[in-house]
C-alpha cells in the first residue's frame, strides 16, 4: 500500500427491502365504513321500535255482501231494498315496526306513529288485545240492534246479562233470563233494577219475578254486600234488549273495536224502512253507539276519513265530539255531518236527500 494514498474498501450491496404486506390506510378506511354501514343496515331492518303506525283501513258497506253473506242479515221479518252504500270505516295499526320501517310509514305521509304502549299494556299479549277488540266489536253490534229497533219503536224487555258468582241472584238467576220485577216493582227498563233496590241493605230479603222461555218464576233472595254500597247486592247485571221474534245477524270477521255500531244500526234502519235512507248516494261514518242511541268518540278519525274518500264517499257522519279534529283534517270536497244519536243521523241523511239543512262540524 503506497503511503498517503486513501483507499475506499467496497461494501457488498443490501438486498431490497420485502414489500409491505396487508392493507393500507385507505384500504382499512373504507373496510370500517362498509362495517358500519352494514351493521346500521342491520340495525334498522331488523331492530324494533316500542311505536304502532296507524293508516287508513280497510272499509266496508254494511248494506252489501262480504265474502257472500250479508253483513247485516234481518231474517222473518219484512225489509226493503236498499241503494247506495252505507260504509264503515277502519283504521290499520301495524305492531312489531323495525326503525327503518318506521320512517318509511312516517315519510309517507300516510301514516302516523304512536306510542305502543297506548295499544299494548305492560305485560299484554297481542292476543289479549285482539279478543279485547273482537268482544268491543261484538258488543257494538248488539247496541246497534237495540238501538236501531228503539228508535223504530219496538218493544224493548229486559235481560240477566251476566250473574255475579256466590251473589244473592247465584243459582237463582241465569244469564238471558227476562227479569219481570225486582222487589215488588215492574222491570221494564234496565235502570229499574238499581231503582227497585234503593233503600234496601244486605241482609234483606226480595222477591224476584223472571222468565226463561216461556215458564215465569218467582224467586225470594237474601241480599248481599259489595265494596262499599250501601243498598243490598243482587249480582245481575241487567241490559235492555229488543223484545221481537225475528232475527238480526252481523256478519263481519277480522273487525275489532266498536266504533262500527253507528252504521250498523243505520243499516238496520233502512232495512227495516221504506225508501233508500242515503238517497242511492255514497256515505260513510264511524261512531261507537249505545243501546240508547248515542253516538260516541273515537280514535283514528282524519285516517278513516281517508279511507271513506278513497272509497268513494262524500259525506261522513262524524261524533259530535269529533268535530274539531274532524274538519282539520277533512279530505276537500268532505261533506261533514255533525251527529249526536242515532235519530241525528237518520234526519240529516233525510234532510240532505231533501235538500234541507242539516247540522255540520
Amino acid at each position: 500500500m503506497t503511503e498517503g494514498t486513501d483507499t475506499v474498501v467496497d461494501q457488498p450491496t443490501p438486498p431490497p427491502a420485502p414489500p409491505r404486506r396487508g392493507l393500507t390506510r385507505r384500504t382499512w378506511t373504507l373496510v370500517i365504513s362498509l362495517a358500519v354501514v352494514l351493521g346500521l343496515g342491520l340495525l334498522g331492518g331488523f331492530a324494533r321500535v316500542p311505536y304502532v303506525a296507524l293508516g287508513p283501513g280497510p272499509t266496508y258497506d254494511t248494506l252489501s255482501q262480504v265474502n257472500g253473506a250479508d253483513v247485516v242479515h234481518i231474517d222473518r221479518q219484512q225489509t226493503f231494498p236498499t241503494g247506495g252504500t252505507l260504509t264503515m270505516t277502519t283504521v290499520s295499526l301495524t305492531d312489531d315496526v323495525s326503525l327503518f320501517g318506521a320512517l318509511g310509514l312516517w315519510v309517507s305521509g300516510r301514516y302516523a306513529l304512536a306510542p305502543r304502549e297506548e295499544f299494548f299494556r305492560p305485560g299484554e299479549s297481542e292476543q289479549e288485545v285482539r279478543d279485547q277488540n273482537v268482544k268491543a266489536f261484538q258488543d257494538s253490534q248488539t247496541s246497534a240492534e237495540v238501538a236501531a229497533l228503539r228508535y223504530l219503536q219496538y218493544p224493548m224487555k229486559v235481560v240477566a246479562a251476566e250473574v255475579t258468582k256466590g251473589s244473592a241472584a247465584d243459582n237463582v238467576i241465569q244469564p238471558n233470563d227476562r227479569l219481570l220485577a225486582v222487589n215488588g216493582k215492574e222491570v221494564t227498563q234496565y235502570e229499574d233494577v238499581r231503582t227497585a233496590l234503593e233503600g234496601t241493605k244486605p241482609g234483606d230479603q226480595v222477591d224476584i219475578t223472571f222468565q226463561r222461555e216461556s215458564a215465569r218464576q218467582t224467586a225470594r233472595v237474601t241480599l248481599g254486600k259489595q265494596d262499599d254500597r250501601q243498598n243490598g247486592f243482587l249480582g245481575v247485571l241487567p241490559v235492555d234488549r229488543a223484545d221481537v221474534d225475528f232475527d238480526i245477524k252481523i256478519s263481519l270477521s277480522d273487525v275489532g273495536g266498536p266504533s262500527a255500531g253507528l252504521l250498523f244500526a243505520l243499516s238496520i234502519v233502512d232495512k227495516l224502512t221504506p225508501g233508500e235512507l242515503n238517497g242511492g248516494k255514497s256515505v260513510a261514518g264511524t261512531g261507537e253507539i249505545d243501546d240508547r242511541g248515542n253516538v260516541g268518540r273515537i280514535g283514528g278519525i282524519n285516517f278513516k276519513m281517508v279511507a271513506a274518500y278513497e272509497a268513494g264517499a262524500r259525506t261522513f257522519l262524524v261524533p259530535a265530539g269529533n268535530c274539531d279534529e274532524a274538519k282539520q283534517h277533512a279530505p276537500e270536497g268532505m261533506q261533514l255531518v255533525k251527529v249526536e244519536k242515532l235519530a241525528d243521523a237518520v234526519s240529516s241523511l233525510e234532510a240532505i236527500n231533501a235538500g234541507r239543512g242539516f247540522p255540520t262540524c
